[in-house]
């Protein structure tokens, strides 16, 4: 019963607010990226960066495809 209320509280996060499109970027790239901008950017939450991540998608037409990981991270740490 206990794990069924974690679960239940674990899957009430809001999903928007670290989506990115299967399209933009492979879900082990993602992680990735995120980890290394966390690591470089302590003070900032995960939202802030994903949102950031999100900001360099939509400054490239809406797409990350295409992008070096290193140039998404260092685009990305110039908005944070």
């Amino acid at each position: 019963e206990n794990s069924l209320q974690k679960t239940s509280i674990c899957s009430s996060v809001k999903s928007s607010d670290i989506f990115v499109s299967p399209y933009a970027l492979n879900l082990s790239s993602f992680t990735k990226l995120i980890r290394r901008l966390q690591t470089k950017h302590p003070g900032f939450s995960r939202g802030e960066i994903v949102g950031a991540v999100q900001e360099v998608r939509r400054m490239n037409k809406g797409v990350l495809s295409g992008l070096a990981i290193s140039s998404i991270e260092e685009k990305a740490s110039a908005i944070l």
